[in-house]
């Protein structure tokens, strides 16, 4: 946000310079991230001097150039050649001597001592568009003979400097997003530190009505919940013209493009006050009467832009008895403004509902100086102060007469807010014991008023124009903001305890570990948004809509719900990646993702519908190897995505023996296992081929491997886990491998499970070495070769044990799986 130096003058009496109020500024948290020199005219017509034309002589070389000597004021006469048809002798004209630089938009110009055709040119004489002060090209400036040779030319157009100040303003503060604004926290700050400071706010003690008796109209608000006051007033008879000087080079020197009297004073006490303001045509408001609602979806409205858009049945409308004229806190229509042709207007002051204008504007793409306001809080009760300004610069610079009282819709009064402030907390988190008549002074400085104190706890009013000022800590940061963060000493001693790990300590230990595991092994992590669109869920079971934490204000509809899954962010990256040529891909990601379960018990707990873990993503797509001349191209699989799953598990110390795993298919995956926890059936791990549906409406051709892991309850899986130390065992292992024959649905980690439920002690390992379905099977069976690792730590196995072992094994797979040997 531009600030003007000369204009916050009118508010606050500043000996600083610009370059230190920047300084005090950005010490109270409004940071002003540059300071920037400006002048009415560009350039401030450095170097341009008034001179008077002593001779004029055709240019021998030339049919259209004359020879001129010119009389700058120094007493002695400069030659000048000169193109412009109305030069004469005996003129005074402006003169940009050698040195001066002249701006055209963007581009400079130098004037430079040079020959034309011959002769010898010391500057130029100048037109109107060359130097800024017009757009005219016919012919050079010619002034009045009044203006004496060597005057400077910034002098004579009265060319003032001013000081532009760039404040970045946080959300929080729209209470310092005007001029007076910054003024009043920048006299708090100036009073605090010994300065005189007086703030000066404009008066409106002269406001009367001059026809109490006039037709003025009036204000119907059919939605107070989105507009909880509307104010205006009738002003007839004005003069729509051109702005005053003083007021174009207010609006000028913050970036501003003056339009007419009436409109440019809405725009001035925007950045005066903060307050939006809207001025409409008397003659557009049909029926003689506003009227505040919002119309049925669908309607079409036409912006100031020229653009139609499409309304919502959730966007305020300001309308008359026949159709809408503006989006309430928005945006105005294209038939409602302010004209040359105007005569009569209805000015607006209205508080408008942030969310409502927050939704709105992000609705349409638009964001103007208006929303930037409505949507982070206005001063509901400034209204009627800033409408009785508006009227009084309308009556001075346009004319005109205030026909009938001010219109006041305001059903429920929203009052300060109240607040109580404990001294001793305030020291706790300030790290220091502030004087009690100091805080009183900042507060004080600051406008907050002191309603009561008892006990050391003070009961605060908090004016409505601070809208980030509701709780006691605010109030803290807000006395240590002016007091100054500097002023917080440090001690000498610091008290910790160094060698106290937290679960937070442990997850970051473990997220590290992994993290560069993965990256070994090629992997590149993302960081998608947790913010997500809903139309991801909708028709899902697996993450169903109603699951998702839904935001209350959501900036836009693609960023309406938390993420349930980290699946659909980094699908968005593997296409992104995709559509460049990048199709070879392998990420992984650690996120937060959010569970809304509408059946959750609250009665104990407000917030135990909601749920938060971490999780760990990985994605695979395209080809393993490629490219390579020593390995053909290889593309990636879902068994290598299972590879580094499980190396995962190993790495964090998940005991395997402790988990079962499943097949599924569901709307996420065509094909899926799924790892879960034997002693209380939560999922760990779920991974598999992603749906040939999801990955089409992500325009992506080529299959790919997700994985997504509890990464909360894998981490409190390896804290469990102890590291011990057991010597090699002196005996040796046995392997028996079997060729079973099985029906195609079955697993091998059905196999698997039923081989360790037989034999827990002995039986080591058991892994899958091949698997054959083809000619010389029945239909519907396929053959597992099968190894088993049996072993006895304590002495070494005998044929006998083995034997018994196997065969009970090889029964128990023939009963629950029907299995059958080759």
């Amino acid at each position: 946000m531009n600030i003007s130096y000369n204009w916050l003058k009118d508010y606050l009496n500043i000996s600083q310079t610009p370059e230190e109020v920047a300084a005090a500024l950005t010490s109270i948290g409004l940071e002003t991230g540059g300071v920037e020199e400006v002048q009415t005219i560009k350039g401030g017509l450095e170097g341009l001097v008034i001179g008077k034309v002593l001779t004029c002589i055709d240019h021998p070389n030339s049919d259209h150039l004359h020879i001129t000597t010119v009389d700058l004021g120094n007493g002695e006469p400069v030659q000048i050649v000169c193109g412009a048809p109305n030069v004469a002798a005996g003129q005074h004209v402006v003169v940009a001597t050698l040195g001066t630089v002249l701006y055209s938009g963007d581009e400079t110009f130098t004037i430079k001592k040079s020959k034309i055709r011959g002769e010898e040119s010391f500057g130029m004489i100048c037109a109107e568009d060359e130097i800024g002060i017009g757009d005219s090209h016919d012919g050079i400036i010619v002034l009045p003979d009044t203006v004496a040779p060597g005057t400077l030319a910034k002098d004579y157009y009265n060319v003032k400097s001013d000081y532009v100040l760039e404040v970045d303003i946080t959300p929080n503060r729209v209470d310092a997003a005007s001029h007076y604004g910054v003024a009043r926290d920048l006299a708090a700050y100036l009073k605090q530190n010994g300065y005189d400071a007086v703030l000066r706010r404009p008066s409106v003690e002269a406001f009367a009505v001059d026809d109490k008796e006039g037709k003025a109209i009036s204000v119907s608000v059919e939605n107070t919940e989105a507009c909880p006051r509307y104010c205006g007033i009738t002003i007839r008879d004005v003069k729509v013209t051109e702005s005053p000087e003083w007021l174009q080079q207010r609006l000028l020197a913050i970036g501003l493009r003056p339009i007419n009297n009436v409109v440019d004073i809405t725009n001035f006490l925007l950045h005066e006050t903060g307050q939006p303001l809207h001025c409409f045509d008397l003659n557009h408001i049909e029926g003689g009467k506003v009227i505040v609602k919002t119309l049925p979806e669908g309607t079409k409205f036409v912006t100031l832009d020229g653009v139609e858009r499409s309304l919502s049945d959730r966007d305020l409308m300001i309308c008359n008895e026949k159709e809408g004229m503006c989006i309430a806190g928005v945006f105005g229509g294209l038939k409602s403004g302010v004209t040359e042709q105007t005569t009569d207007v209805f000015l607006e002051s209205a508080y408008f509902s942030p969310m409502w204008v927050r939704k709105t504007a992000r609705r349409h793409g638009l964001n103007t100086d208006s929303s930037f306001r409505f949507e982070r809080g206005a001063d509901p009760n400034n209204l009627i102060y800033v409408l009785k300004r508006a009227a009084l610069l309308v009556k001075e610079l346009a004319g005109g007469k205030i026909t009938g009282e001010i219109v006041d819709v305001y059903p429920n009064k929203i009052d300060n807010f109240r607040v109580e402030l404990s001294y001793d907390r305030l020291n706790s988190l300030v790290g220091k014991v502030i004087p009690q008549d100091m805080v009183k002074s900042i507060l004080s400085s600051l406008e907050i008023e002191i309603l009561d104190e008892k006990d050391g706890v003070l009961t605060l009013s908090v004016p409505t124009y601070r809208v980030d000022v509701q709780r006691d800590v605010d109030v803290i940061e807000d006395i240590l903001r002016i007091y100054g963060y500097n002023n917080v000493e440090f001690t000498d001693s610091v008290h910790s305890n160094l060698s106290y790990k937290t679960m937070t300590d442990e997850n970051h230990r473990l997220y590290n570990l992994i993290a560069e595991q993965l990256t070994g092994c090629g992997f590149n992590e993302i960081m998608n948004n947790s913010l997500t669109k809903s139309a991801y869920y909708t028709s899902l079971t697996t993450y169903p809509e109603k699951n998702c934490v839904p935001l209350l204000n959501p900036l836009s509809n693609d960023l309406n719900v938390m993420r349930q899954t980290l699946l659909f962010g980094g699908l968005e990256s593997l296409a992104y990646n995709i559509n460049r040529r990048r199709p070879d891909l392998k990420f992984y990601e650690f996120g937060n993702c959010y569970n809304y379960d509408a059946d959750a018990d609250t009665s104990k707990n407000v917030l135990a519908s909601y749920s938060e873990a971490q999780h760990l993503g990985l994605w695979i797509t395209g080809n393993r190897v490629s490219g390579s001349w020593a390995h053909p191209d290889e593309k990636s699989s879902v068994f290598e995505l299972k590879g580094y799953v499980e190396n995962i598990f190993a790495r964090l110390g998940v005991d395997m023996k402790k988990l079962q795993f499943s097949q599924i298919s569901d709307d996420i995956f065509d094909v899926a296992l799924v790892y879960t926890m034997r002693n209380g059936g939560k999922i760990l791990a779920k991974f598999g081929l992603v749906s040939k549906k999801i990955l089409k409406s992500f325009d992506i051709e080529t299959g790919v491997s997700y994985a997504e892991m509890n990464w909360t309850l894998l981490v409190k899986e390896a804290v469990k886990n102890k590291v011990t130390f057991s010597e090699i065992s002196k005996f040796p292992p046995v392997k028996r491998d079997l060729a079973l024959l099985v029906d195609t649905s079955v697993q091998f980690a059905e196999i698997e499970k039923v081989a360790y439920d037989t034999e827990r002690r002995l039986l080591k390992d058991v892994y899958l070495f091949d698997v054959y379905e083809g000619k010389n099977l029945e239909s519907g069976k396929k053959s597992y070769a099968v190894s088993f690792i049996l072993q006895d730590e304590t002495k070494t196995l005998n044929d006998k044990q083995i034997e018994s072992i196997m065969n009970r094994i090889i029964a128990n797979l023939q009963q629950k799986l029907n299995a059958k040997l080759r």
